[in-house]
């Protein structure tokens, strides 16, 4: 059984020295690479990708992890047969895809999201079938931890570090929107953490709940009619989903939309320190790889991915008449414009 109390570090944080009233990213260690095998000539292995539902960020940690699967193939003279699914956004759906992945005796389920991860480690839970998990936020709150068959990949976001960015770019802010999902587990330690700050800092917040993109639409326009200076989102698959249909009215409002993805961003939000997904896809396939080759009694429970990566938006930027040079102090800058995927 793996201790649920060790969580190591797969990728480098923040790269700058931050002012000493900021919270900075950490720094960590890399994901371990899988062993290259001598005599791997001939051997084939089953890999069931699966989607919680289909998104930028869902969609680019798939495409990381059958990419970095095709190169462990041909660095270990192997076959990796991959399919990549996609739950919709259903619970049943997800338990078809996994209740047909077992019987399709699979050597190692990859599931993407929290609810993906739940419903493929009960599927699991007979077969022993090796699940390793991507971008979960908080596998121990989504009961993800305690498996000797499950590991994977956390990307918890440091939401103090996205408000000291928020503040950072407006001493004066005195009013906050929170905007999340409350079916999304993965929002609730992140939502609970902004609460927090802006009680430490005496900020006034408001919040918004919403389950489908109307909700979301619907939900985006009460707080512009709130007068919020800010919004925050933390990783919410449901407001992702929706950040294209509700960007430019927040831009629009002179309202600045942080988030926990830069998959928010590329859709129009504002800007986000957070995880890059493309490595975080690779370094679950390598996990998937060591998970399946070497067995899982000396994996930990999830391996927490901190990318701290800034990523802003130029052309909402632009919009709200924001300088966001200030960034600059505090990390390693993205930039980017709006894309619809």
């Amino acid at each position: 059984m793996k201790n649920n109390t060790l969580k190591k570090l797969l990728a480098l944080g923040c790269a700058a020295v931050m002012a000493v009233s900021m919270t900075a990213c950490s720094k960590g260690t890399d994901t371990p690479a899988p062993a290259e095998t001598e005599n791997g000539s001939g051997k084939t292995y089953k890999i069931a990708i699966v989607k919680q539902m289909d998104h930028p960020s869902l969609d680019e940690i798939a495409n990381a992890v059958a990419a970095r699967l095709d190169r462990i193939a041909t660095d270990n003279s192997i076959t990796i047969e991959y399919e990549i699914y996609s739950g919709q956004g259903e619970q049943t759906t997800l338990k078809q895809i996994g209740d047909q992945a077992i019987t399709d005796k699979v050597d190692a389920i990859i599931p993407i999201a929290t609810l993906a991860g739940q419903v493929m480690a009960t599927c699991a839970q007979e077969s022993k079938t090796p699940v390793i998990f991507a971008a979960i936020s908080d596998p121990e709150s989504a009961d993800m931890t305690g498996m000797d068959y499950v590991t994977g990949t956390s990307d918890a976001l440091n939401t103090r570090f996205i408000f000291d960015m928020m503040l950072a770019q407006n001493p004066d802010l005195s009013k906050v929107g929170l905007l999340y999902s409350t079916s999304e587990v993965n929002s609730a330690v992140p939502i609970a953490d902004a609460k927090k700050f802006l009680e430490e800092h005496s900020i006034a917040y408001t919040e918004q709940t919403a389950g489908s993109n109307d909700e979301v639409i619907a939900a985006a326009a009460a707080l512009i009619g709130e007068g919020v200076d800010a919004v925050f989102t933390p990783t919410d698959n449901v407001i992702m989903s929706a950040e294209l249909a509700i960007y430019e009215d927040l831009a629009k409002a002179g309202i600045p939309h942080y988030t926990g993805a830069d998959s928010f961003v590329r859709n129009g939000a504002f800007t986000t320190c957070g995880v890059n997904y493309t490595d975080l896809g690779s370094d679950t396939a390598d996990l998937a790889y060591r998970a399946i080759t070497e067995g899982m009694d000396d994996m930990e429970d999830f391996y927490l991915v901190d990318g701290g990566i800034i990523t802003v938006n130029t052309e909402t930027a632009a919009t709200l008449g924001i300088n966001y040079s200030i960034f600059h102090d505090m990390g390693e800058v993205v930039e980017v414009v709006t894309t619809e995927d």
